[in-house]
This record gives C-alpha cells, structure tokens and sequence, in this order.
C-alpha cells in the first residue's frame, strides 16, 4: 500500500488543531490505497496543542528549535509517505482537498502541486497590509526566477517525497515556504501545478510579524538568486 505523510506546523494552536486534524479525509485515502500519517510538528507549545493533536490521532513531533522552515525540516525527516502533503494547524487551508490533489499530482504525473491563497479568499482571511506584502513578493518571485506563480507564499503543498533529494533548503525561516517553490520549480525543474483552494480566515492569535517577515522573506528572495 501507498503511503502519504500530512505534515503540519503548530505554536499554541488548541483552538483549531483538533479540528484540522479530523477534517483531514483520511477515509477518503484509505479508500485511495493510501496509509495515512499525520505528523504535527510542535514548536514547544504551552497550551493543550499536542494532547489534542494526539487526541485527534497525529503523531507529535517536539521540535523546540523555533521557526516555520525549521519544523518543516523536521517534518519531512520523520515523514514516511512517498507522498507529502501539508497544512497550517490553524485552519486556513482545505485539507479536505488532499486527495484531489493526490490524484492530479498522479494522473498528471507532477512532482510538485502547491496553491493559490488569493483565487477564494474569505472575507477577513489575510489583511490589505499583509496583501500588499504578499503581492510584492509574488512580483519578485516571478521576476527573479521567471515562475509564474500568483501565490509565492502559500503554505498548502502536495509533492512526491523523493523530490527532496534535489532541493537545498537553508531557510529555518517563514522564507522557507518561498524557498521550496523557487527550489522545486525553477531549480530541480520538477513538473509542477499551482491550484486555487478557498482560504479562510484563521482560527487563534496571529503570529506573523507583518513587515518583518515580508521584508526578510523579500530580501531572502534577492539573495537565493544570486548566491544559488
């Protein structure tokens, strides 16, 4: 049997963890011929993040090294699926739709699917300030390295594991997110597909830090073209 590894991020997330986890069809993949791993990467929360994610049925990874990339790195270490797909455990992203995903990444014979926040965004799910930010670093993703992505940002992936073998992933940062597109996309030349998904508004206190991640995920961007 087919193995898929849901991999998702998580600092003091109780007020949506559990519910991301139980919204993930995993039915739906068993039915698809897929053993189904969820891995939630707990960056040492002080809330009840991991008993619920345990409670939920995830496997719980304590990673107390801070940073978005960071807990990525650690996810995929520990993942064993040929397929890994990801999610934000404050629910944001349809994690419902992984298994149409799954089944596009196969029939299309793709290597790498990610996703478009901003073709439905619900009302209230990113502020004007953080669109103005992503829309800069769309711009200069598609400018430095010429991908026609429309959301450069997005945190919802679908890819085949064995691509990791080809990426050089630095950032332990929220750069990371960036980097792995410019690394799959432009660099390992991977077949690849951006699809829109619904985004929502999140569910818990936002940690982002606004114009100094925007800033340094911009700066991150100048700096991978010209030193990779």
């Amino acid at each position: 049997m087919n193995k898929i590894s849901i991999i998702i991020p998580a600092l003091n997330e109780e007020e949506a963890i559990e519910r991301v986890i139980q919204a993930i069809p995993r039915d739906e993949l068993h039915s698809m011929g897929f053993d189904v791993q969820i891995l939630v990467v707990d960056g040492n929360s002080h809330d009840r993040t991991r008993e619920l994610a345990s409670k939920a049925g995830a496997d719980v990874i304590i990673e107390p090294r801070l940073g978005y990339g960071r807990a990525y790195k650690t996810g995929f270490a520990r993942a064993i699926g040929d397929i890994i797909a990801t999610a934000d455990a404050d629910s944001t992203y349809p994690v419902e739709d992984i298994p149409k995903f799954v089944r596009m990444l196969q029939e299309e014979n793709l290597g790498f699917i990610t996703t478009n926040r901003f073709a439905f965004m619900d009302k209230g799910a990113m502020s004007f300030r953080n669109q103005i930010g992503n829309n800069v670093l769309n711009s200069a993703t598609r400018l430095l390295f010429q991908l026609n992505l429309k959301d450069s940002q997005s945190g919802m992936w679908v890819f085949r594991k064995d691509i990791l073998d080809r990426l050089i992933l630095k950032s332990d940062k929220m750069s990371f997110s960036e980097e792995l597109k410019v690394e799959a996309c432009h660099f390992a030349k991977c077949r690849w597909k951006e699809m829109p998904i619904q985004y929502r508004a999140r569910v818990g206190k936002i940690k982002l830090r606004g114009w100094q991640d925007g800033f340094r995920n911009l700066f991150y961007l100048v700096r991978k073209r010209f030193s990779r």
